[in-house]
């Protein structure tokens, strides 16, 4: 039995070229359908072109008027369209009219059944080369194409997401930060001050209930019953910008802009003293990542300086935390623990902290190193008021984080 054999290819690049080879065609392509066509590709890996053209299509294609544009990106990219596409049928005035180049059977005037793999189907290896020339379509004549087998190794994707922030170029960056893009922040709920009816509702709503009954005369015939109104908690993100920082802030810094757009988060950072950024993350004028990072870089005037982590908490403490900010909020620190000064106020600082916030998260960068443990002052000052202790030194570690903030667990129980 012949082996089928496939050119190696990054699922992740190859999805986000086509999409935008396939918008510029006049496609209408969201990001959820590119997720779904790399999904498709991890399932169910293409084999051949036949394969591969129909995972795309039934990806991206969701109207009989993006057939054309799609079969045109497709046969500029491959080099021809698969035999399987004889199967596109459109219906003229309750007849089915085959496309163009399948001639309809003569009798029935209906384009022929699709033919069923067999041991005579000629199935076309995908050529070398051809998701290089997705941006623009330009496949120059050179030798005939290889083909190789189909890797088990992760996509450039996967390889990111486990590589670590502080080894990353600035081509490397551009990448992780539409994967930073995937990622959502979200705080445990809350109950809120007002409620809401419900007729499941455990808790009679004494003042609807009788109002309701003034209408029958004063007597009450029914209960009205409602339930508490849920609520997100605030996330209060504070970030050490200090020197030995500095490679995991550049990526740890992306995550603030998206975060801040989606509801009640607050941003600060630190070195040697405390600035607040969510003004800036939120300003109408420029709008991207990029925009809000340029505006932040201006704003911060210690900037890869030294670190005064205690100075900063109690700063943060005095003017935002103790007056609301911090009352049941999920706060999560990103340092690795470095205290220039007194690591007791650290921990003093700390523990102010703790009584006001729902639950503290510190990320350290350090901890994912062989044979680490907390003992730098600052870091070990803090340690016993955290609820959770993580790394986030990549992509992949940032989901312990996101799930570290999530989670709602009994508070005593961890810090036992």
């Amino acid at each position: 039995m012949t082996e089928v054999r496939v050119p190696l290819f990054d699922r992740a690049e190859f999805g986000v070229r086509l999409g935008a080879e396939l918008r510029r065609a006049g496609v209408a392509v969201t990001p959820e359908r590119s997720v779904r066509f790399l999904e498709a590709l991890r399932l169910l890996p293409p084999v051949d072109r036949a394969a591969l053209y129909w995972a795309a299509r039934l990806a991206f294609v969701t109207g009989r008027e993006q057939v054309g544009p799609f079969d045109r990106v497709f046969d500029t990219v491959f080099g021809g369209l698969p035999r399987a596409v004889s199967l596109s049928v459109r219906r003229d005035r309750g007849r089915p009219v085959p496309e163009a180049g399948v001639e309809p059977d003569p009798v029935s005037g209906r384009a022929p059944a699709p033919p069923r793999p067999g041991p005579d189907t000629v199935t076309a290896p995908l050529p070398v080369g051809s998701l290089g020339a997705l941006p623009d379509g330009d496949r120059r004549p050179g030798p005939a194409p290889r083909t190789e087998a189909l890797p088990t190794a992760g996509s450039t994707a996967e390889v990111l997401g486990h590589k670590d922030f502080g080894a990353l170029t600035a081509g490397e960056l551009a990448e992780v930060d539409r994967l930073l893009a995937l990622l959502a922040l979200r705080t445990p709920l809350r109950r809120g001050r007002r409620r809401r009816s419900d007729g499941r509702g455990h808790r009679v709503d004494l003042r609807r209930t009788l109002r309701a009954g003034r209408r029958t005369g004063g007597e009450v015939l029914s209960l009205v019953r409602s339930r508490d109104r849920l609520r997100r908690r605030r996330l209060v993100l504070l970030c050490d910008v200090s020197r030995s920082m500095e490679p995991y802030t550049r990526a740890y810094l992306r995550l603030f802009p998206r975060a801040a757009a989606g509801g009640a988060v607050e941003a600060f950072v630190f070195a040697t003293r405390l600035t607040r950024l969510t003004p800036l993350l939120r300003h109408p004028g420029a709008s991207g990542v990029d925009a809000a990072l340029h505006r932040v870089g201006g704003a911060v005037s210690d900037w890869s300086g030294g670190t005064r982590i205690g100075h900063a908490l109690a700063e943060f403490n005095n003017r935002y935390g103790r007056r609301g900010m911090a009352r049941g909020a999920v706060v999560v620190v990103f340092s690795d623990g470095w205290e220039g000064e007194d690591p007791g106020a650290v921990g003093r600082e700390m523990s102010r902290l703790a009584r006001l916030a729902h639950r503290i998260v510190w990320v350290n960068p350090r901890r994912a190193a062989p044979g680490y443990a907390p003992r730098t002052g600052g870091m070990a000052a803090a340690l016993p008021h955290c609820d959770a202790f993580v790394s986030g030194h990549s992509v992949r570690a940032l989901s312990e984080v996101i799930e570290a903030i999530a989670d709602d667990g009994d508070r005593r129980a961890r810090r036992r």
